[in-house]
């Protein structure tokens, strides 16, 4: 009877632990102020190029809602110049898989993200319901290839930035590893 009480009270035991390990793991909060980002599914159709991978961030660490949209396309860049001007950027940061009417809040800016130099440039767009949106559009390059990624935010263009470059910072292994088409 013993052994079996003291056999009961240890699988109780394991079970709060293990319980209470899993509860640490998935708490909400567990580092305060800093941006939960989540992958979510890759929400445009298909086009000539391959699906990218796409990031959610709740309002509460990213100072309103911001997804991030990011892929290669291998072989689209200008091997010897790379990304040199905001028309370029306009063209291929797949802004127009969110919106056609999007509309560049000022010119660009020069920009480096893991390691590869490009241009970053903000922008309005129009959705198709009639709400209003902050886009960041970003183009790098990697010898004759480039890394495009789009953010969209409900806060101002500079938190938007901010946070799409603090995420993809967090991303630059991944990022690195695309373009060696790895």
């Amino acid at each position: 009877m013993r052994r079996g009480l003291i056999i009961a009270a240890l699988i109780v035991g394991l079970g709060a632990l293990s319980g209470g390990a899993a509860y640490e793991r998935v708490a909400p909060g567990k580092n305060p102020g800093k941006p939960e980002w989540q992958e979510i599914a890759w929400p445009f159709p298909r086009d000539g190029w391959p699906a990218g991978k796409a990031f959610r961030c709740g309002a509460t660490g990213c100072g309103g809602e911001v997804e991030v949209y990011v892929r290669p396309k291998i072989g689209f860049c200008n091997c010897d110049a790379g990304v040199t001007d905001d028309d370029e950027v306009d063209r291929v940061a797949d802004l127009d898989l969110i919106s056609a009417h999007f509309a560049p809040l000022e010119p660009g800016k020069v920009v480096r993200v893991a390691d590869m130099p490009g241009r970053i440039r903000p922008y309005e767009l129009a959705m198709s319901d009639g709400s209003r949106h902050t886009a960041i559009g970003i183009a790098v390059s990697h010898r004759c290839d480039l890394m495009v990624a789009v953010a969209k935010g409900s806060g101002d263009a500079t938190a938007v930035q901010r946070a799409a470059l603090d995420f993809l910072a967090e991303m630059s292994n991944w990022m690195s590893a695309a373009m060696e088409g790895r």
